[in-house]
């Protein structure tokens, strides 16, 4: 790798390190990984396919953790199927915040980082992968979105929807 690689980077476009997220067989029986780290549940919620669930907690010094789990509609070539049965439970992905991701996914590229998963149609979320291939082993979510100011009325909603993490 050239000196230019390293010159380039996306320091003044990450807003903050997000979450790690850990893929679960289910996010219920998951309550003592939350213990250990004395997890607050903050918000949950179904993707928007409805393959997979996910709930967010909140950790000491302001970081997330984010469990993930492929919902029984979720086809054995689901990107959670197919992690579980390859991989077992474990670490998922890390997210970065980030405030412009179209300038993100660029710079990736001239790093000559694989970049997948782009997804920059939905309103108020936008996300791409950089592969783990090229990442050190590591899937880093970039990903843009507008903070709500409270999320314990998303959490309301989702209980409400019928998403309770717990079940």
């Amino acid at each position: 790798m050239n000196n230019r690689h390293y010159e380039l980077n996306l320091s003044d476009l990450i807003e903050r390190f997000d979450h790690v997220a850990v893929a679960v067989r289910s996010i219920a029986d998951s309550a003592r990984l939350i213990a250990i780290m004395g997890g607050q549940l903050t918000n949950a919620g179904v993707s928007a396919n409805g393959a997979f669930q996910w709930a967010q907690y909140a950790l000491a010094g302001g970081t997330k953790l984010e469990l993930i789990q492929p919902l029984d509609g979720a086809g054995a070539d689901h990107f959670l199927v197919r992690f579980l049965a390859t991989r077992g439970e474990g670490l998922h992905h890390v997210t970065l915040k980030v405030t412009d991701l179209e300038e993100a996914i660029q710079r990736c590229e001239e790093m000559q980082l694989t970049i997948t998963g782009v997804d920059l149609s939905k309103n108020g979320w936008k996300e791409a992968f950089v592969h783990p291939k090229t990442a050190n082993g590591v899937l880093v979510q970039l990903a843009e979105w507008v903070d709500t100011q409270d999320q314990s009325s998303d959490l309301q909603k989702a209980r409400k929807d019928g998403i309770d993490p717990y079940a």
